[in-house]
């Protein structure tokens, strides 16, 4: 290359830089980016919330980025469950650092806690978060045909006999973490309950309402589009939710058991790409970035997420640290 057609170069990348985020896109777009059909990985199954607001997302998200003509790269779903999202995530970390896939996922607690109890060989901070709409919290529940009512029989059914009830649960999610404290707090030996696990909030949600397990425990949003077919029997949380007002919540019965309430905030779920990424990429990484906001602030997009009741932007303040978001 001549000095003269490298100085022009350099001249044209500082001027891309230089055009702010709103020019980036048609940038890079010239220059092939995306040069491949984007993918938005799920490392869970099928049925689940991330599985259907990855579904749900993905014709907003063609590319060039929001042209009235939504020509370009399509955007396609993809599911790797296994191993409480490791298979998945390890996966994700494998891929070049194209900007051609991102994760949806319960990014918090699920990538911190496969690393704990899973052995992960990944890092938390290998993963960078794009946007984190949903913040959600466990809720025990079981079957409306079932003869559960409350939470104390729950209580008092695994005290007597820890194998007396089956239960429902996504390992290396924060209802995991939730049922553990639960056990602890009520003093019911919790390595001998009949734990039954999935690798996703869809399948663990449906065998607890089909009955296929007595009671279980998964995202309260999760339970949103078959809320009437569970009856809620405990929602791990310090206040009242508005679409189980008829559920107690965690302070209420500590207060009532005599207990000091312990839990951790539910899944947080949202757009996901790799730390080297962001990086390596800064600009394909904005593009990103505006793209997923864009696309949740789009009202065509808004309409469809709130009818299958699903979350949309956060923003437009929130930290991109794994588990951490700041609502505006």
């Amino acid at each position: 290359m001549t000095a003269t057609a490298s100085a022009m170069l350099r001249r044209r990348m500082l001027l891309a830089a230089g055009a702010g985020v709103a020019l980036a896109a048609p940038a890079l777009r010239t220059q092939g980016f995306p040069e491949r059909p984007i993918t938005l990985l799920v490392p869970l199954a099928t049925g689940g919330y991330n599985d259907r607001l990855a579904r749900a997302m993905a014709p907003f998200l063609q590319w060039p980025p929001f042209l009235q003509s939504r020509i370009g790269q399509p955007v396609t779903v993809m599911n790797r469950p296994g191993g409480s999202t490791v298979l998945g995530n390890t996966f994700f970390l494998q891929q070049p650092d194209g900007g051609d896939m991102m994760m949806v996922h319960s990014a918090a607690p699920f990538i911190p806690v496969s690393i704990i109890t899973r052995n992960a060989r990944y890092r938390a901070d290998d993963f960078f978060m794009i946007n984190l709409p949903s913040r959600d919290a466990t809720l025990l529940a079981c079957a409306t045909d079932k003869p559960i009512r409350t939470v104390e029989e729950v209580v008092a059914s695994l005290k007597r006999d820890p194998r007396s009830l089956s239960v429902g649960i996504q390992p290396a999610s924060a209802d995991l973490v939730n049922f553990a404290l639960f056990c602890q707090a009520h003093g019911i030996e919790r390595s001998r309950v009949r734990v039954v696990t999935y690798d996703g909030g869809g399948p663990a949600r449906n065998a607890i309402a089909g009955g296929v397990v007595d009671v279980g425990l998964v995202g309260a949003e999760g339970f949103l589009p078959i809320k009437e077919r569970i009856r809620p029997l405990l929602l791990f949380s310090d206040e009242k939710n508005a679409e189980y007002p008829a559920a107690p919540i965690l302070t209420e019965h500590a207060r009532a058991a005599g207990f000091a309430p312990q839990f951790v905030e539910g899944s947080q779920r949202g757009f996901v790409v790799a730390s080297r990424f962001v990086q390596a990429q800064p600009e394909r990484d904005r593009i990103l970035l505006q793209a997923v906001e864009r696309a949740t602030k789009d009202p065509e997009c808004v309409a469809t997420l709130s009818a299958q009741q699903l979350a949309t932007w956060i923003g437009p303040q929130f930290d991109r640290t794994l588990g951490v978001a700041r609502r505006a």
